[in-house]
């Protein structure tokens, strides 16, 4: 993990490591790289911070990943740091999409659908992959003792494997999550 400048980073600086977070993880798997590139490459945010900043993502409306570039870049510079890494993070992947659209309408043969839809899933795939990579070791650094690692475990298991809804199992899991850590102070 880097350690924090002591200055604020430019503009320029959050526009273009958004723009990279935007190409390397073109189909999923965003945390990671933004964590990757924030935290440990940059060290512009600790882990305390960016998972803060990520839980909060998670609870405000819209996109999570596009919550989370705005709120580092207004941690960073304020309003105009929001608007670079917003731009920064949706830029490119809006032309590759909108690229791919008309690549994907404009070839009507089976081999060109069979192509697109191949590298698509491939991108879903190295998805998983990093968000798993990712939830494992922010694990590791943050989950400690039996009572979170138990909740942890029920969480993963309810959506993952069982299939409940996200909604159902945060309405039961964050009061009892809120509860275990209240009575373990």
């Amino acid at each position: 993990m880097g350690t924090r400048p002591t200055g604020q980073p430019s503009l320029a600086s959050l526009f273009t490591s958004f723009v990279s977070i935007g190409m390397m993880s073109f189909g999923g798997g965003l945390a990671a790289w933004t964590r990757r590139e924030v935290v440990q490459k940059r060290g512009w945010l600790d882990d305390k911070q960016f998972l803060s900043g990520y839980a909060l993502s998670q609870l405000v409306p819209g996109a999570t990943n596009v919550n989370l570039a705005v709120f580092i870049g207004t941690q960073m510079r304020g309003t105009a740091g929001a608007i670079a890494c917003f731009c920064g993070l949706t830029a490119l992947p809006l032309a590759i999409v909108v690229l791919a659209g008309f690549l994907y309408l404009h070839s009507q043969t089976q081999a060109g659908a069979a192509w697109i839809s191949g590298a698509l899933g491939g991108m879903g795939a190295v998805a998983i992959g990093l968000n798993l990579g990712t939830g494992v070791r922010l694990a590791r650094r943050n989950i400690t003792g039996v009572i979170p690692i138990v909740i942890t475990a029920i969480v993963t298991l309810s959506i993952g494997v069982f299939g409940f809804s996200l909604v159902h199992v945060l309405l039961v899991m964050m009061p009892v999550s809120l509860l275990a850590a209240w009575l373990t102070r």
